[in-house]
């Protein structure tokens, strides 16, 4: 990263100065933005920073971190307690979640900071059309939907979550939800939010941190038996280089604490709306926030 930063409110002494670190990111917007987010406070501590950032899926950034190969990036608790550590049941309190997975982390070489209140997490939408037509708020509602007027009910999901445990197949378990498999259409995650908007299906898979629900005023149904996991984004950095360079720590907690819902979905409306670049996202709103000139 060759970002052209100087210390706002962090990274003041630059205490990184000195350091080689590696940043990586999944290839998705959000993470995308938020790699992008750790480099650049790197960059302002003095840090010359490698950016590896879009590695595609889960595992590849998650084992360059236990590895060494990477540095930090920003995780998420559930996709670490259940698809990393193995679990099946999740922890329905997000603090004690993350506890669980950093505690569980720890013998592997992994360091999990604190966590933000960005919770990107699955959810079922609806266009605005429908809504007025069904008036479902619930997932509660919508299974009670499926199974008084089967024909009402038709699902837009991305492979993934329809093969995941704690994705379709377990949520209809929770939810007594009833859509035979000839109403679930398994599409790209892109093409769910266009479908769900001009109402090819009822309801869509989303994720609720992303930015066109707000764009394209989709209706989110409240999870109201908590059924999916927190996926609380945290700082993870390899456990040694935080014992090398102890003042990451302390880099990135201001960041951490200003992430929620409502800034995620911004900015990732500016790259997933917009077709700003993600990078540039990040470092405007780290100017923004002061956190860096």
């Amino acid at each position: 990263m060759v970002d052209d930063v100087s210390p706002g409110s962090i990274g003041k002494g630059e205490p990184l100065d000195g350091a080689h670190l590696t940043v990586t990111a999944k290839a998705f917007t959000e993470n995308l933005i938020l790699g992008a987010m750790i480099g650049i406070a790197f960059q302002a501590a003095g840090a010359e920073v490698l950016d590896r950032t879009g590695i595609q899926g889960s595992i590849g950034s998650r084992e360059a971190i236990r590895n060494g190969d990477a540095d930090a990036m920003y995780e998420y608790t559930g996709t670490a307690w259940i698809t990393y550590l193995g679990n099946s049941e999740p922890i329905t309190d997000p603090q004690k979640q993350w506890q669980a997975v950093r505690d569980a982390d720890e013998k592997n070489g992994v360091t999990w900071l604190p966590p933000s209140r960005l919770d990107n997490t699955y959810a079922l939408a609806m266009n605005q059309a429908d809504f007025k037509k069904y008036r479902t708020r619930t997932l509660s509602q919508v299974a009670a939907l499926s199974r008084s007027d089967p024909s009402a009910v038709t699902l837009c999901v991305e492979s993934e979550f329809a093969n995941r445990a704690d994705g379709l197949s377990g949520m209809q378990k929770a939810y007594g939800m009833k859509v035979p498999s000839g109403r679930i259409t398994q599409m790209d995650s892109g093409i769910i939010y266009t479908q769900v908007q001009k109402g090819s299906c009822t309801y869509g898979e989303v994720y609720t941190t992303d930015g066109r629900i707000a764009s394209m005023n989709l209706v989110v149904m409240d999870d109201d038996k908590d059924f999916f996991p927190n996926y609380n984004a945290a700082p993870v950095v390899n456990s040694r280089t935080l014992k090398k360079w102890p003042a990451i720590a302390g880099l990135l907690d201001p960041i951490t604490k200003k992430l929620d819902n409502k800034v995620a979905q911004d900015l990732n409306a500016r790259v997933d709306v917009d077709g700003e670049d993600p990078h540039q996202v990040a470092l405007d709103w780290m100017k923004e926030e002061g956190f860096v000139k």
